[in-house]
């Protein structure tokens, strides 16, 4: 089988290109390189591109014909909740343009199969503490949330129009490292986030406090980026069948883990006897999020393998291997 990954030189996409190389299957990137960098990739042909440009539909298609492409499994898109509530149309263009450039491609080149890097933002505030993938209204809060939400009901309709068999990984937090060298490149999610003060000698934030959950701090479900790129995997096999019962599914743990519980597994991780600084509440963040895995388990067979100290230690282990932003443990000190 060949592939082809947009966004395939970022943070999760460059552990799904390695676990399909590891499967033995051909890989195809389409990246921007905005955040990822060729050499996380080896072994995979890229074309630098940007899937949101006008022209992107018809290139796509023809790297598919080119390719020989079997399947898709579509990451580039804008990913930052709060930025979306700033740029709601910057993240319009960008997510649902590039969605429609992958669809029109894939159907240009009559290639059948889609795994969508969907999120569970598209939940918004649900009304239970572990949410299925059937809860209804699906209410995204933010611009970003929307988007995934209306690529689904995108893929959906040509699915029953064009006959593309599509599948939806609705991530919850992704975090930790598979290969050290993999590491998240971009200081966008929480743990990079918080390494990045601390590289500095500076307070790690949370981003309020005062959220109605046991210890006031957002609650999310962390899955492992290896976990997740197995899950593609599996969901690539799911699409092979003829008989599938659904096309969105959950990718998390069940298990809900605070903001406060990850800065608290960090300084346990490190040994570095920091303090964090309390900020206001980022715009558009519900304050719980945890999926059920049930649906994903039972129809596909995969199970998250790791927990929040592997996730936190494995992320650990990535940033002190990254000469660039190696802290110094012994001789570390936070500003006053």
């Amino acid at each position: 089988m060949t592939v082809l990954v947009t966004g395939g030189c970022g943070y999760i996409g460059a552990h799904v290109v390695h676990a399909l190389h590891e499967a033995g299957q051909k890989v195809v990137v389409v990246d921007d390189l905005s955040y990822g960098k060729p050499t996380r990739i080896e072994g995979a042909r890229l074309y630098g591109m940007d899937i949101a440009a006008p022209e992107a539909g018809e290139r796509l298609a023809q790297i598919l014909r080119d390719e020989e492409v079997d399947a898709v499994i579509h990451f580039a898109a804008r990913k930052q909740v709060g930025e979306s509530v700033e740029k709601p149309l910057w993240y319009y263009q960008q997510n649902l343009n590039g969605m429609l450039n992958v669809l029109t491609g894939m159907v240009g080149a009559d290639v059948k199969k889609l795994v969508f890097s969907s999120s569970a933002a598209t939940y918004g505030v649900p009304p239970v503490d572990v949410v299925p993938e059937d809860v209804v209204p699906m209410l995204p809060i933010n611009p970003y949330g929307q988007t995934k939400l209306f690529g689904e009901w995108m893929a959906r309709a040509c699915e029953e129009r064009y006959g593309i068999r599509f599948c939806a990984l609705r991530y919850f937090n992704v975090a930790g490292c598979g290969p050290v060298e993999l590491e998240d490149p971009a200081i966008l999610n929480l743990i990079p986030m918080l390494l990045d003060k601390l590289s500095q000698g500076k307070a790690p934030a949370i981003f309020g406090d005062d959220y109605p959950t046991e210890d006031g701090t957002c609650v999310r479900d962390y899955i492992h980026v290896a976990d997740l790129a197995d899950a593609h995997i599996a969901a690539l096999h799911y699409l092979e069948r003829d008989e599938r019962k659904y096309d969105a599914f959950n990718v998390g743990t069940g298990e809900g883990t605070s903001v406060r519980q990850i800065v608290d597994e960090l300084r346990n991780v490190t040994g570095l006897p920091f303090k964090e600084a309390i900020k206001p509440r980022r715009a558009g963040d519900p304050p719980h999020l945890i999926g059920s895995p049930k649906r994903i388990n039972e129809e596909m067979g995969w199970h998250a393998q790791y927990g929040v100290h592997d996730i936190v230690q494995s992320a650990w282990d990535a940033w002190q291997a990254n000469p660039e932003h190696h802290i110094d443990v012994e001789h570390w000190s936070q500003e006053s």
